[in-house]
């Protein structure tokens, strides 16, 4: 959540912030700031300069003045914790006395405590937000030097941050620090960058740092280092950066919502590349560190994620269990670790997330690793630091996603679940032929999606006929469950009609009490062995004059309409199946004249509980 981008060299800053600020709005869209060092002038030291905005960057940027100029600078685009969206309460936050400014990523979770004693020390508050406590605690440190005041003002703070930090007494450096939100350092040619996601940094440089949870970094012009909280001097080896900027532009695209699920063909061939070994009807996944004894060893498989990585770790469970015969199931990272759990040693832990920075995923992991768990993770983004802290794992290699809606990302990491279970069946139980019949279904996944894709338009079509709806339910079994439980929620997110997804074997256990004309459902309905059991549920909806939009692989006679996809092994077909409710939700959202690649409410990459 939040967007940070900082910059010290020699360049002009503010127009390279607010370029940054663009690149990153998908992580918080409803207020915007900016701050840098003016240039010092006879007797008078450099002051710092700042301007905020409620509102998008493009509100900020019309309001930044002409006359705006210094080399460095810290900017912030931000999703509301505390505080509603204004002016006020946008970062950067200052001081009292304008020297010291400060934007956050993170909550903190003491801020009501130590803002009532600063309060009661006579300090004036002009937000209502968390972050303005470590501006106050900052400004008041005795330490001499900034990295000091810094570390001394965390020593009071209890929570998530990523900062940065700026003090016109200080103004060849900024400071940065991370425990739990991301901060990433990019390495210029005398110049330095500093952001919470790369995205706002590979325009300038694709050698970046990645700070660690208790890591701090002092970024001058020429020059970079990177220590703990405690002043221990840390070692910061800089990476490159596999994608480059053109991966985060729209590409001819209106969103990139519409961009990213077109891109899906070739997101999924990216996954399967160089893995299949078609000698031994398996793939390599030389990332999971789990040798064949190990993997044989694995009593149950337990999943965690959040949102669409839950529902794509549901899919992955069911996989799982089908291909390699372990118990395996899913559960909400978010609930995981507040329930005590029961940390078996003969189980796997599979850690899911796109942003690889995902709190409640990340939080669950470290739980995890304190008990002695093996964990693994499934992950989208190099090098962060779910990668860094699991035991191994497998990148899911969908490339750059900038829409808060993810699709090619779901997609992918269902994919990298069907290696993972074609590996752990051919290592346990899985005969020759149903990996060798596996791997020609992954084979023709990238041209199935192809063709799924080419009728955009009569998907088009259908979502003018939904948009309408106030409330619409999603139904399949088993494997279809899944599917729905995504696309449920694909929908509520981008067009925020209210969705609901059950299994279709539950209707009668309540939910088909809500079905009449005006609440449709959404039937997934894939031809296996359940197809009769998936009809009589649509003959139940039927009765009740409810209309059905049918997702199947052939016509249904039961529905108003259907969508028909095309045949893969039954294990794989919950992939395709998701992938033109994907257009379904986008398509009712632009009819709807919905914000689609900013949906209220909502921002890409949670880093906070």
């Amino acid at each position: 959540m939040c967007g940070i981008v900082g910059y010290i060299g020699k360049r002009d800053v503010a127009p390279l912030l607010l370029e940054g600020l663009q690149r990153l709005e998908y992580r918080g869209y409803d207020s915007a700031g900016i701050v840098i060092t003016g240039k010092a002038s006879a007797g008078k030291p450099a002051a710092l300069k700042m301007v905020k905005a409620k509102g998008r960057v493009r509100e900020l940027e019309a309001r930044v003045p002409k006359r705006f100029t210094g080399t460095t600078g810290i900017a912030h685009t931000r999703w509301a914790t505390h505080g509603a969206p204004s002016d006020e309460n946008a970062h950067p936050h200052l001081d009292a006395d304008n020297k010291v400014a400060v934007v956050h990523n993170g909550i903190i979770d003491n801020a009501s405590e130590l803002r009532a004693k600063l309060v009661a020390d006579g300090v004036v508050f002009l937000s209502e937000t968390d972050t303005e406590v470590l501006v106050h605690l900052i400004a008041r440190a005795q330490a001499e030097t900034l990295e000091e005041k810094v570390r001394e003002a965390l020593r009071s703070v209890e929570g998530t941050y990523g900062i940065a930090v700026m003090h016109a007494d200080f103004n060849d450096r900024i400071v940065v620090a991370r425990n739990g939100s991301p901060v990433v350092l990019g390495i210029g040619e005398k110049e330095m960058f500093v952001a919470s996601d790369v995205a706002a940094l590979v325009a300038h440089t694709r050698q970046v740092v990645t700070l660690d949870d208790g890591e701090m970094a002092t970024l001058k012009a020429d020059d970079f280092r990177t220590y703990t909280t405690e002043g221990s001097s840390t070692t910061a080896t800089p990476t490159t950066v596999e994608w480059e900027a053109e991966s985060y532009d729209m590409g001819g695209h209106d969103t990139y919502m519409h961009k990213e699920i077109s891109e899906q063909a070739d997101a999924v061939d990216r996954v399967l590349r160089g893995r299949i070994d078609d000698r031994f009807s398996t793939v390599h996944l030389g990332g999971l560190n789990l040798d064949a004894r190990e993997a044989r060893g694995v009593r149950r498989i337990k999943i965690l994620g959040c949102g669409t990585s839950y529902h794509a770790g549901q899919i992955g469970a069911q996989l799982i269990e089908e291909l390699a015969r372990i118990p395996a199931d899913a559960e909400p990272a978010s609930e995981f670790r507040y329930r005590n759990p029961v940390v078996d040693p003969d189980t796997l832990y599979v850690a899911v997330s796109q942003s690889g920075e995902t709190y409640d995923v990340l939080a669950a992991v470290q739980e995890l690793k304190r008990k002695g768990a093996r964990v693994l993770g499934v992950v989208n983004v190099v090098g962060s630091a779910i990668a860094r802290e699991a035991d191994g794992g497998t990148y899911v290699h969908a490339g750059p996603e900038v829409c808060v809606v993810s699709t090619k990302c779901f997609t992918n990491t269902v994919v990298a679940f069907a290696l993972l279970a074609l590996h752990l069946g051919r290592i346990r139980d899985l005969s020759v032929a149903d990996g060798k019949r596996i791997i020609e279904g992954l084979r023709r996944l990238p041209a199935q999606i192809s063709e799924i894709l080419a009728n955009e338009d009569e998907i088009k079509k259908l979502a003018a006929e939904y948009a309408d709806a106030k409330s619409m339910m999603f139904i399949g079994r088993v494997r279809g469950y899944p599917v729905a439980r995504e696309a449920s929620l694909k929908l509520k997110e981008v067009s925020y009609i209210h969705a609901e997804a059950y299994p279709a074997s539950e209707l009668k256990h309540g939910p088909l009490a809500l079905i009449e004309p005006s609440m449709p459902t959404v039937a997934i309905v894939p031809d296996d062995d359940l197809l009769e059991k998936n009809r009589a549920a649509m003959e139940e909806i039927k009765a009740r004059s409810g209309r059905i939009l049918a997702v199947a692989h052939q016509v249904q006679e039961k529905a108003d309409h259907t969508i028909v996809v095309p045949k893969n092994e039954n294990e794989l077909d919950p992939i395709l199946m998701g992938i033109p409710l994907q257009l379904f939700a986008y398509h009712t959202a632009l009819a709807m004249g919905r914000d689609i690649d900013k949906p209220r409410n909502l921002a890409k990459s949670v880093t906070v509980e």
